[in-house]
């Protein structure tokens, strides 16, 4: 055998195993903080671990592609933005460190596909998407990404570069609750075009919180919302013609009764849901649940 060949040995073993390491992390117990994973019945999500005093977690939850960066929202009100943070925990090989504040004021997480854009979004400039790049120090300071003059609400960007959103688009009033719906931008950023995804994906009423898978295979809405907004989480699924399936409850287990259910986000991994659940701002809380089975389920009996 060469050294030639002997070293080469050498790093594919050592890419092996590097490869192996990162795959494992999911299923290690170090994975998702530490927290014991929940079965079917959803459970609050690192209690006692992500808010500070007088604090509640809210919004969407954000993961690495590889498990190690967890992103979240904290709040002290409903009312406003004045104390909205988003804060992070990143594991460093050997334990979690965190929660370090990555950014006041802005909320509605989410990753780019790639890893190296972190999405975000601002009450107070409800048209415009903000973006923050990976550096070696960090993410950079956020800046415009998007800047339209319609609402843009719940932002992702999928694999293809379709940018999914709620928005009240070219056909209705900001302010009008009833006209804001799940949309579809196009991949071409010069594009200002927007979409309405229409019935059954949209129903009548607020179309505001959802999730898209990023193949975009299906999307988790915030549905049979009330005047007051406390709403259900059901799922439908993308078909070959790029239509979609009529939503059906995620049920009972996790519509259990009148709530705030918002900030719906699948892992990396597929196997959880996360989602914000509340009756009043005293109980409001990240929730989660094991997703992957209750996916396939539903996919059966939708398609």
């Amino acid at each position: 055998m060469s050294k030639t060949f002997f070293i080469i040995l050498i790093i594919l073993a050592a890419l092996g195993q590097r490869m192996s390491a990162q795959t494992n992390f999911w299923n290690s117990p170090n994975a998702y903080l530490g927290q014991t994973p929940p079965g079917d019945t959803p459970k609050i999500f690192a209690p006692g671990i992500l808010a500070d005093k007088g604090e509640f977690t809210a919004n969407r939850t954000a993961i690495s592609s590889d498990g190690k960066e967890i992103y979240y929202c904290t709040n002290r009100s409903w009312k406003n933005s004045n104390d909205l943070k988003v804060k992070c925990f990143r594991f460093d090989g050997q334990k979690w460190i965190g929660p370090t504040i990555i950014n006041e004021h802005m909320g509605q997480t989410s990753i780019s596909p790639d890893g190296q854009s972190l999405f975000l979004g601002s009450d107070q400039s409800g048209g415009t998407v903000y973006k923050s790049s990976r550096t070696p120090n960090g993410w950079s300071a956020p800046e415009p990404y998007i800047d339209r003059n319609y609402m843009i609400y719940d932002f992702i960007l999928t694999r293809s570069g379709n940018k999914y959103a709620a928005s009240n688009g070219t056909w209705g009033s900001p302010s009008d609750a009833q006209a804001w719906r799940f949309s579809l931008m196009p991949p071409s950023d010069a594009d200002t075009s927007i979409q309405n995804l229409v019935f059954p994906l949209n129903s009548q009423g607020f179309n505001g919180d959802f999730f898209v898978a990023s193949d975009e295979s299906y999307m988790i809405v915030s549905t049979k919302e009330t005047k007051s907004f406390e709403c259900e989480l059901y799922i439908s699924f993308r078909k070959k013609d790029k239509t979609w399936t009529e939503p059906k409850s995620l049920g009972p287990l996790i519509n259990d009764g009148l709530a705030h259910r918002y900030g719906q986000y699948v892992s990396p991994d597929g196997k959880y849901l996360f989602y914000t659940r509340a009756e009043s701002e005293k109980d409001c809380a990240i929730y989660w649940v094991r997703f992957d089975g209750l996916l396939k389920k539903l996919k059966q009996a939708s398609l």
